[in-house]
């Protein structure tokens, strides 16, 4: 961390369900921030946490998040209460479900929560791209915003 500008958080747990690994890696990597005096933090979360609950379709919310990935859900949701409590210059990126894929570019940026018109899926390449482009951006900063199409 030291003589950085800015981290890129993208943690995630594989096939594990009961994994902390967003929640407790994202607080290490705040810490050594804050150590390092890092000010600049993007956090890929996913889209259903907070108040994008209601972006999700039927699926995502009972069968997918609702009972298959409850806990992944509670540790993204977790991982968020984690950054915006950090007192850093973060952003929260949501994106709904991952496709391979090249990226596109034609994707919906900073819907509102109540958006239902959505594809509920993203090329991993837009996601990484978006990712990139909040380090130097500041049109997020301090807010979390969903990516999908």
């Amino acid at each position: 961390m030291p003589d950085h500008d800015a981290a890129i958080v993208t943690l995630g747990a594989g096939a594990a369900l009961h994994s902390r690994i967003r929640s407790e890696g994202t607080l290490n990597v705040i810490r050594a921030m804050q150590v390092h005096d890092v000010p600049r933090l993007v956090v890929q979360s996913t889209l259903g946490a907070h108040e994008s609950w209601g972006n999700l379709d039927f699926w995502w919310k009972r069968v997918m998040f609702g009972a298959l990935l409850r806990p992944v859900h509670r540790d993204h949701e977790l991982q968020e209460k984690l950054v915006r409590a950090s007192g850093l210059d973060w952003t929260i990126v949501r994106p709904s479900a991952f496709v391979d894929g090249p990226a596109t570019g034609r994707f919906k940026v900073g819907f509102a929560p109540v958006e239902r018109n959505l594809k509920l899926r993203i090329a991993r390449a837009d996601v990484a791209g978006f990712l990139t482009r909040q380090l130097g951006e500041r049109a997020w900063s301090g807010r979390a915003v969903g990516i999908s199409t």
